[in-house]
């Protein structure tokens, strides 16, 4: 397969992991009352077995550019994650989540006016598509009743800082930092805000049965796997394509995995997100994989001439 196609395999394994995360993430707090909190120390400390593998593979870049993209990312990824515990606790779910799935539309208007990114027409439409199912995805996952406070900023925060993450990843393989560094620095960051955490959430608490941190682990070892996919995946494709394509499938096979598992059916939204998803997504991958396919051309076309001796 063609590097630069290659963004493929490596976003598939991501939905693949973050799809089964989803449809499992909130077990721990149904059935055991776990704090978020707690779940969030337990996915900082799960970061360090992904990090640890792939730093086996790459070494670890010292340069100070590696360590300025490796801290933005990794901060806008877990302070993300820390606000929005603070969000859920203060507004409605399905008012917050709606606006959270917009952030890989920052991604694509950063990395088109930033890095210089072209969509094609078919990708265009494409994104358009994956776009509307993140934001029916969102409106179909919850039904709380609204209350006043600061969740529409924290909201707000929310989406910039994970569009922005998304942006920074695929910035700091353009400068050459290696994806082990940059996972690294994301564990690193996420490990830093863990007593946050554990202050906002009252501590550790002792009286939670075993089950509930085992099958937190469980659940968020899949997230950090998954991040480190999308790590891997940013470094290798456009941000404008990978970005909204992975979270679009991501929520689509969380809804077949929790179909399959629970046996519950999707709401009308959830299923006209589904096919927006899957058509939006197709349409991304069979655009990039057209343009792969002109340059590989071009390049093999301009190969020839130079080999091609001159008639005398």
């Amino acid at each position: 397969m063609r590097k630069t196609q290659s963004w493929i395999v490596y976003a598939s394994l991501l939905i693949l992991f973050w799809g089964v995360w989803g449809a499992f993430s909130a077990s721990p707090t149904t059935l055991y009352g776990y704090p978020n909190e707690m779940v969030y120390v337990i996915w900082s400390l799960t970061m360090i077995i992904p990090a640890a593998f792939a730093l086996r593979r790459q070494k670890f870049d010292r340069r100070p550019m590696a360590a300025v993209y490796g801290v933005l990312v990794g901060l806008t990824g877990a302070g993300g994650q820390l606000l929005l515990f603070e969000a859920l606790s203060r507004g409605p779910a399905y008012l917050i989540f709606p606006i959270i799935s917009i952030s890989p539309a920052i991604t694509v208007v950063m990395a088109i006016v930033f890095l210089r990114e072209r969509l094609t027409k078919i990708a265009v439409l494409g994104l358009v598509a994956v776009l509307a199912a993140l934001v029916l995805f969102s409106i179909s996952s919850g039904d709380d009743d609204a209350s006043a406070g600061t969740w529409l900023l924290l909201s707000i925060l929310i989406c910039v800082a994970w569009g922005v993450q998304a942006f920074f990843m695929r910035k700091a393989a353009t400068i050459g930092v290696n994806d082990a560094t940059t996972f690294a620095w994301m564990a690193i960051t996420g490990l830093l805000l863990a007593p946050v955490a554990l202050v906002a959430g009252g501590g550790i608490p002792l009286d939670a049965p075993w089950q509930a941190p085992a099958l937190t682990a469980a659940t968020q070892l899949l997230n950090a796997v998954g991040a480190l996919f999308l790590v891997m995946a940013l470094s290798r494709g456009k941000a404008s394509i990978v970005s909204p394509v992975t979270n679009a499938l991501a929520p689509a096979l969380t809804i077949v995995v929790s179909l399959a598992v629970y046996q519950t059916l999707p709401s009308t939204y959830g299923l006209i997100a589904i096919v927006l998803a899957l058509v939006g997504s197709t349409l991304m991958v069979y655009s990039d994989e057209r343009r792969g396919e002109a340059l590989s051309e071009a390049v093999l076309a301009d190969d020839a001439e130079r080999r091609t001796p001159l008639s005398t």
